[in-house]
């Protein structure tokens, strides 16, 4: 959507259009992440000259600036003007970024055949315009358009205005589909290719050329480059040539990283260049490259499959889909084709995804009629299809907004305010000496490099890169290395149930069938099932098919038919299965078992509804032989079964007797069918509308699966409460399992209290309103027997199933969902099923989950939200100021759609939380991008699914991600207190020696800045993350108290310790103070020896000091790389120091010290031991210090808070939430007994 932003007060159409025409800001894709801001240029001659002129005068400084802020190039040299006549426009996004994009043109012969089906966005003049609009549109086919992040927009005539250019997939009814494109002219295609560009997602590999110039164009390598300069002038030609050195290698390094990087993901989005068969009408099929495809192509999809390179939806055939590279989930996918029913939809392929083959897929088999082909209409071609989108997340990341980067920026800026007073004071110092002008120009420049180290931001990232490399060494890959950091501060982590927390594969329990309104016994034997409509509907109502010889399909569907001991059978070829004439057959593997006059029980599967989550159902029609009509089979949501049923074959007790079996985390599937009429023909059921049939059924009864707990789910949620994380679940699978499973692996806490919160939409009796009431089970069951049952206990599970449901429970209406207790126990329920003919009398186990306590405090009970999908759209519609706590109190998330578990992470975004997401990629990539760190749960190395991909199938990888980025965020700020600390000791040094015009020598500052602090910066990272997760979390912010306690503690250290040492140098009897040196030269001096010396210490000492260990990193002593290399410094500075060589002091240029006494070189010694213990003790025992703790949390308060825990306080301050009441839009809440709602114990299971 598109909202200009100027306003026309002229109401006739010709001077609205005129208005409109002259606009020059303009908006696009209005109030979503994607809002772009347009303002129009020209070019200006006159700006042009002075920009040129400018260009000289700055050597071309100005040239560099545009190539940092684009945005400048519009200011300098061109005007504003109407956005008809832009030759560049001026595009700001979302976040404030800036880019200047040109203008082009594409010349087009005949513009009517290269719109084809979206007339509207081409260059047709209104007729209700006058002249001059007219001639300003003009009649040439001539489209203007722009690329911003491989999304091309063009000027549409008619609104004045630019749009991004659309295809297939918005505003296209299913029936424009279907009726028109039968197959694009060569002709056609090639000026829909003139306008859509290639079918192709490139992702540009720069040679080295190019990489190095932009490389060397960073504002960091600049600030090197000019650092050399300074120094090859201050004829610092050893220090300037192995900075250069070192630069280079960095640069080599850095530049084939970054190729390296990008030929990976270049190859793990490209394709290979091949061919598809495209329709050129009727029947006639050519050849072409699959990147010349556009969209209106009608393609055929090649009988042993192919990789698709575009979105295209199927309009005849079917196909077998491996969908793992988008999802991460390899389980195949049948894809169906568009059917007439449907004609009546604006066709999305998010609502439309099961006939919709996604660019990036792996189309694995074909099934089509007979000898026909499998069809389908391409939508979307290059970065616009689902891929593309996937893949342009990548390259155009959300900016992560981290505190600690922009905290960074602000410390360099007041490092170089310091710099600015150091230049003041050596401007006066050298001034007073009579130094050279030049030379004062020098050593004031040379200040600037000291304290703001070139080296700054690369020691930054030294954390990031090697946890990195451990995490890919546990089997996490990474493609977004800056998230790792923020794994480090995560304080919320949602999960997916399914998959994720539980095992993928389900475990088949039983059946409970109902008759006559009734459920009876269970049957957990399935392959004794007697020959029926429920062991058919079992048989047949699934997607399952032969790949190969071998079974597959959802896992769901494997093992429901497989528990059933039944064989398939597709006739024919795998990719000619689909011919209705020879239908896939099922039947029993023991024929003998199942004849009936010598007629073997047989089923074919005429036709079948795929499954969708919108719809939560699947059926499929199906005919057994020697019967004279055929069936439709559903089975899905037991919720929305039975809302297809007839009421009068739904059991009175179905809602209680679901809530008993979802309320222990088993898996509920209801089945149902209905018998066709004899009149309805094969091909009539080949055109027939699912809803025309899925309808007026008959409850047949419940499938029931468990779905165990990976046994590394409840240790992994156990460490992350003890570390005082919140966990959230968010699912689609049922409230009640939902809720049971999250007690079950310690989410909820046994003592702790869990309300549903049922929204309702507003209806034509009552407005909108949110039911607030307690989660229950029942626990106070009378037991009338101990009928022993055959239950399989699970091994090292502790959670035996519900065998049968009570038909009249007895509910403690005071009691939790789940009973706290250390064992399972079991407790013996019955029912009375009654019909006419007899009493049927059943009785069962019920086990009760034990449950494992997880100490998290000794707070009293707490309470938790659970909320399904349809209540959260309700309140995020009609309540939105309680969406705050509803984010805030929730604990389980169910019934979420994809783009919910979005809309989630978002909210919780909005809180402030810092929110990981953990899923499978089949329905969580939205999430998974959303989140500040997405981990999926996938065997490929990496994909585009998140910005993490875990080998490891369970979530321990959540905490392995969480300790590394811990231990690289506080690696990331030990470096930065290490590199600023660093940058203040040398400055100190530099501004005592320019006093009396000494400093230090090139191989001096080369032994620091090369061989001391390079080493400790780079290895300093290298120790591990600590082995447990605690409850503190490292800091985010470098302006913490504590850090910056730290800094100004430390530099007033090391400004005293070296006064000190000068002082004890000018107190000795043989000191003569040098003559003041108007070249400002003396490098070889007393003074600059002694603070050399001394100095070389406090580098080491500091490091220590900021190289901590736990709670967040292993202890410094496992980090042997860099405790060898702190020794090894220690030794020569002490060796430099104690028994000097004339050698070496001639080679450094320092002063004769072996010739000085043995007790002058203790002293200083002594000096920096002094230092190393005082500055210890200052970080440990003073800035670390539990004393300071309050007054650090003191002035903390003082900030802005959170928004969560401003939201936890108005909660903890009140009665909320408001259980037992009815809250509507216009009222807090309203007593149930105030609007005659009865709400009891009964009411917790609907």
């Amino acid at each position: 959507m598109n909202r200009l932003t100027d306003s026309t007060a002229s109401a006739s159409l010709s001077n609205m259009a005129n208005t409109r025409l002259l606009l020059t800001k303009m908006m696009l894709n209005d109030g979503g992440e994607e809002e772009l801001v347009l303002r129009s240029y020209e070019k200006d001659g006159l700006k042009m000259v002075i920009f040129y002129l400018m260009v000289v005068l700055s050597l071309g400084l100005v040239l560099l600036l545009i190539y940092w802020k684009p945005e400048l190039e519009c200011y300098l040299k061109k005007r504003r003007c109407a956005l008809y006549k832009a030759e560049v426009v001026m595009i700001k996004d979302h976040y404030g970024h800036a880019s200047v994009v040109k203008v082009d043109y594409i010349f087009l012969d005949d513009v009517s055949t290269a719109e084809g089906y979206n007339r509207h966005v081409y260059h047709d003049a209104p007729v209700d315009v006058d002249d001059t609009t007219v001639l300003v549109t003009g009649d040439s086919p001539t489209v203007r358009y722009f690329d911003f992040q491989q999304i091309r927009y063009i000027w549409d005539a008619q609104q004045y205005t630019f749009r991004k250019l659309e295809d297939l997939s918005s505003g296209t009814r299913c029936a424009t589909i279907h009726d028109e494109f039968p197959g694009l002219s060569a002709s056609t295609q090639a000026h829909k290719r003139l306008l859509h560009g290639l079918n192709s997602i490139v992702i540009e590999v720069k040679s080295y050329w190019r990489l190095f110039i932009e490389e060397v164009l960073n504002p960091f390598y600049i600030f090197q480059v000019c650092s050399i300069i300074l120094w090859a002038f201050d004829e610092y030609y050893y220090y300037a040539s192995c900075i250069f050195l070192i630069s280079l290698i960095s640069i080599s390094v850095s530049l084939y990283e970054t190729k390296r990087q990008s030929r990976t993901l270049s190859d793990m989005v490209g394709s290979l260049e091949t061919n598809i068969s495209v329709c050129r009408g009727g029947q006639e099929f050519e050849e072409i490259p699959n990147q010349n495809l556009v969209p209106g192509d009608l393609i055929a999809i090649p009988p042993h499959g192919c990789v698709m390179m575009c979105d295209a939806v199927l309009v005849a055939g079917t196909c077998i889909v491996n969908e793992s590279m988008l999802t991460g989930e390899s389980v195949p996918v049948t894809k169906t084709p568009l059917s007439h029913q449907e004609d009546e939809e604006v066709y999305t392929p998010e609502n439309h995804k099961r006939h919709t083959l996604f660019a990036g897929t792996h189309v694995v088999q074909t099934r089509y009629y007979g000898q026909a082909k499998v069809l389908a209409v391409v939508v979307r071609t290059g970065f616009n299809t689902a891929k593309g989108e996937l893949v342009r997340a990548i390259l155009y990341p959300k900016p992560l907004g981290f505190k600690f980067y922009q905290d960074a920026m602000r410390f360099i800026l007041f490092l170089a305010g310091v710099a600015s007073l150091g230049m003041i004071y050596s401007i006066i110092i050298e001034t007073q000496m009579g130094a050279y002008p030049g030379k004062i120009v020098l050593r004031v420049l040379d200040i600037i490099t000291i304290v703001v180290p070139p080296a700054l931001p690369a020691a930054m990232t030294v954390g990031t890169v090697y946890a990195q490399n451990r995490l890919k060494k546990a089997g996490i890959f990474c493609i977004s290395p800056p998230r790792i950091n923020f794994c480090g501060r995560i304080n919320t982590f949602c999960f997916d149930k399914t998959g994720t927390l539980t095992e993928d594969g389900l475990d088949m329990w039983g059946v409970v069938p109902a008759q006559n309104q009734c459920f009876q016994e269970p049957i957990r034997k399935l392959p004794e099932l007697p020959r029926s409509q429920i062991l058919v509907c079992m048989a047949t109502c699934h997607s399952l098919t032969l790949i190969d010889g071998e079974l597959m399909g959802d896992p769901l569907d494997l093992i429901m038919f497989n528990s059933l001991n039944w064989s398939l059978e597709e006739p024919g070829q795998d990719t000619t299965k689909y011919d209705t004439l020879m239908p896939t057959i099922v039947k029993p593997s023991d024929k003998d078992s199942f004849m009936s006059d010598e007629v073997p029980f047989e089923v074919g599967i005429v036709r079948q509804f795929t499954f969708s989550s919108s719809m939560q159902r699947m059926s499929v029609i199906t005919r057994t032989l020697g019967h004279n009509h055929m069936e439709i089979y559903s089975k899905g949501a037991p919720e929305k079964i039975a809302s297809l049923c007839n009421p009068d074959t739904v059991p009175e007790n179905f809602q209680p007797v679901l809530h008993t079996y979802t309320v222990q985390g088993l898996r509920v599937i209801a089945l149902a069918y209905r018998p066709l009429e004899a009149k309805v023909n094969w091909h009539q059921v080949q055109r027939i509308s699912r809803d025309k049939v899925e309808c007026n059924l008959t409850f047949l009864g419940l499938l029931v699966m468990q779905n165990q707990l990976k046994p590394e789910t409840t240790p992994v949620i156990r460490t992350l409460l003890e570390a005082k994380l919140r966990t959230v679940m968010v699912t689609g699978d049922m409230i009640q399992t939902a809720v049971s499973v999250s007690r079950n692996c310690g989410m909820v806490h046994p003592r702790d209290k869990v309300v549903i919160v049922n929204a309702h939409p507003p209806d034509k009796q009552q407005t909108a309103r949110i039911e607030w009431e307690y989660a229950e089970l029942p626990t106070d069951i009378d037991i009338v027997s101990e009928q022993d049952t055959d239950i399989d206990s699970d091994a090292g599970q502790d959670s035996r199933a519900a065998l049968l449901p009570p038909e009249s429970v007895v509910v403690n209406a005071s009691s939790p969902l789940l009973s706290p207790g250390s064992e399972s126990r079991m407790t013996a329920v019955k029912f009375d099923c009654v019909d006419n003919e007899s009493e049927t009398e059943a009785v069962a186990m019920l086990p009760m989950r034990g449950y494992r306590t997880v100490n998290v405090s000794d707070e009293g009970p707490r309470h938790h939200l659970a909320i399904n999908g349809k209540s959260f759209a309700v309140i995020t519609a009609h309540f939105p100021e309680m969406l705050e706590k509803i984010c805030t109190k929730g604990t389980v998330f169910a019934r979420m759609l994809p783009e919910q578990k979005c809309q989630l992470i978002q909210n919780l975004q909005k809180l402030d939380y810092i929110v990981g997401m953990c899923g499978d990629g089949a329905n969580d990539c939205e999430a998974l991008k959303a989140a500040h760190a997405g981990i999926s749960l996938s065997e490929a190395e990496a994909s585009v699914a998140a910005p993490f991909t875990s080998r490891i199938s369970n979530i321990e990888c959540v905490v392995t991600a969480m300790r590394e980025g811990r231990a690289a965020l506080v690696t990331s700020f030990g470096c930065f207190k290490y590199m600023a600390l660093y940058s203040f000791i040398q400055f100190v040094s530099v501004l005592i020696l320019y006093t009396f015009g000494a400093n230090l020598s090139d191989f001096e500052f080369l032994y620091i800045d090369l061989v001391i602090t390079t080493t400790i910066a780079v290895l300093m990272g290298y120790t591990g993350p600590y082995h447990k997760l605690v409850r503190k979390k490292p800091p985010g912010s470098l302006v913490k108290v504590s850090n910056l306690l730290s800094i100004i503690m430390q530099v007033l250290l090391v400004g005293g310790m070296q006064v000190s040492a000068y002082f004890y140098l000018r107190s000795q009897s043989w000191y003569e103070e040098p003559p003041p040196s108007k070249d400002l030269e003396n490098v070889h001096s007393w003074e600059s020896t002694v603070i050399f010396l001394v100095s070389s210490y406090m580098y080491i000492s500091v490091a220590f000091c900021f190289s901590k260990g736990p709670p967040f990193r292993k202890p410094i002593y496992t980090n042997y790389p860099f405790l060898i290399s702190m020794m090894f410094l220690f030794g020569f500075s002490t060796f430099l120091l104690l028994l000097p060589l004339p050698e070496i002091e001639h080679f450094l240029e320092m002063k004769e010290l072996h010739e000085k006494s043995i007790t002058f070189r203790l002293y200083l010694f002594g000096f920096a031991v002094a230092f190393a213990i005082m500055s210890s003790f200052m970080e440990y025992m003073i800035v670390d210090s539990s004393m300071l703790k309050p007054c650090y949390k003191a002035i903390k308060k003082r900030g802005p808070q959170n928004r969560y825990k401003v939201v936890e306080n108005e909660i903890k301050n009140s009665d909320w939430p408001p259980v037992g009441q009815v809250t509507f839009p216009t009222t807090n809440a309203i007593h149930v007994s105030d609007i005659h709602v009865e709400m009891n114990s009964q009411s917790a299971i609907h």
